[in-house]
């Protein structure tokens, strides 16, 4: 049976292809467009007309890959940029008018819920651990272990969404550092009570941006091939002090890291540096699954 799942996040739109049968699933077909649907978007909490346009092109480009693959059966979910927007519902009906495809907004507990079933399938999990997703207008977090999940929430503190309010500086100031640092302090106290006492010893960072630090820490990984990777903490906490301090230019001409995330990997830092200093964290594993490959799991 040939499946889809499409992932309509805050910056990028992914579309995965699987063949799914009683020995487990085969994927057909991968890719992602950085669509930036939330540009902009705290100005005045709506999808602006070029972002809404090129959220259109890219999905009718999708439903041309559907075609070509023959796939009826697929599931399109939409987070943070979507929901919160004022326009988002005429984004879906926009959509559903020129592509056909129905698109199905899923709440924080939902999506963070999908990001779980997802990592778990990759083997991530092993004993007590921490998931983080770092989206562009939301982070997903799950205490969980191998037989479930204990607590799951979804702040809106995304990187796009956090670069929009606080990214003043080039390189990023100190003061702007202590501005982001306090606003996380004041977001997460839920978080970081229950991780206490929770006691994870293992950060699992979902894709996105922990591909990334992957890529730049390890060049010859490929990250198509794998599910899972170890990240070396210390490496990690060097990488990190070197994106916080260099300017624009200077990371756009660094190996590995894509354009999308030349700015957004500075404010990805800085949540991952918080959640691992708060709650004393001292090992990370990168899962290569994450909320597209949870939706892809749900499927029959």
């Amino acid at each position: 049976m040939k499946i889809a799942a499409i992932d309509l996040g805050t910056n990028t739109f992914h579309l995965i292809i699987a063949e799914k049968n009683d020995n487990g699933m085969t994927i057909l077909y991968k890719t992602n467009k950085p669509v930036k649907l939330g540009q902009d978007i705290t100005l005045e909490n709506r999808i602006i007309p070029a972002a809404f346009e090129r959220g259109i092109n890219c999905l009718k480009a999708f439903s041309t890959t559907l075609q070509q693959y023959g796939i009826s059966n697929v599931r399109a979910v939409a987070t943070s940029a979507v929901r919160s927007a004022s326009n988002g519902q005429a984004f879906i009906d926009a959509v559903k008018q020129h592509t056909g495809i129905t698109i199905d907004v899923i709440d924080g507990n939902d999506e963070a819920h999908l990001i779980y079933k997802g990592v778990k399938a990759s083997g991530a999990i092993q004993g007590k651990s921490l998931i983080m997703d770092i989206g562009g207008g939301s982070t997903e977090f799950i205490f969980c272990d191998e037989q479930g999940f204990y607590w799951k929430k979804s702040f809106d503190i995304g990187a796009a969404r956090l670069m929009q309010k606080f990214f003043k500086s080039d390189p990023l100031s100190i003061t702007d550092q202590q501005h982001i640092q306090n606003h996380l302090r004041d977001t997460l106290p839920e978080l970081i009570a229950f991780g206490k006492s929770f006691s994870a010893q293992t950060l699992i960072g979902s894709a996105g941006a922990f591909e990334t630090y992957s890529s730049m820490l390890n060049p010859s990984l490929n990250i198509h091939q794998i599910s899972t990777a170890p990240i070396n903490v210390n490496a990690y906490h060097q990488l990190s002090e070197k994106l916080i301090a260099s300017t624009h230019q200077e990371r756009s001409q660094m190996p590995n890291l894509i354009p999308l995330r030349v700015d957004m990997i500075v404010m990805a830092s800085l949540i991952t540096n918080y959640v691992l200093a708060q709650l004393g964290l001292q090992q990370i594993t990168l899962s290569t699954y994450d909320l597209k490959m949870g939706v892809l799991q749900g499927m029959e």
